[in-house]
């Protein structure tokens, strides 16, 4: 067994534990970009979820979650692309990960360009190679698998909300890709 799994009853908060907190506190989250890769390590698609909000939209999200109290950021990135994409989906994930972008997520429209009306959230954001097979779990209704061009695409941008058509964007570019038409 992992001694270092973190039991997420134990180790995190009630619903209405949760809510207080997020009216005081920033939430400490990961934003994972998973992505196909070549034998030269050179990306050749990006994994999106498809999911619906609250209020019956249907929306392109990156996998994403919280980080649990004494969990370290690896073990979440593992515990959320593994929710997400399913056991089978291998990801690669170094030794000692570290974020190309930190994205800041205010229930204040406008402040920032990441939006989340829950709360104020601190998001470390990764792109993680998946070697193996993917299926979306939980909540996401499907996953699509794009080319790093289509991903750019100004439209499937519009589709995300919150930043992280912005993340995606950022990712792109870290991965080497031309940056599209801004997202507006």
């Amino acid at each position: 067994m992992n001694q270092t799994a973190v039991d997420s009853h134990e180790n995190w908060l009630t619903p209405d534990e949760l809510a207080s907190a997020r009216r005081r506190l920033p939430i400490l989250y990961v934003n994972a970009v998973p992505v196909r890769v070549d034998d030269t390590g050179v990306a050749t698609s990006v994994g999106l979820l498809l999911r619906s909000t609250p209020e019956g939209e249907i929306r392109r999200e990156l996998v994403a979650g919280r980080v649990l109290f004494h969990e370290r950021i690896r073990d979440a990135l593992v515990r959320h692309i593994e929710k997400d994409l399913g056991p089978h989906a291998l990801p690669r994930i170094p030794v000692s990960p570290s974020p190309f972008t930190v994205a800041e997520y205010l229930p204040t429209p406008g402040v920032t360009p990441y939006h989340d009306p829950r709360q104020h959230a601190v998001a470390l954001a990764f792109v993680i190679p998946v070697a193996g097979d993917c299926a979306p779990r939980q909540d996401a209704l499907d996953l699509i698998w794009l080319s790093p061009s289509e991903a750019a695409d100004d439209g499937l941008q519009k589709e995300m909300l919150g930043g992280h058509g912005i993340v995606l964007r950022q990712a792109l570019a870290h991965l080497g890709f031309p940056p599209g038409p801004p997202v507006g």
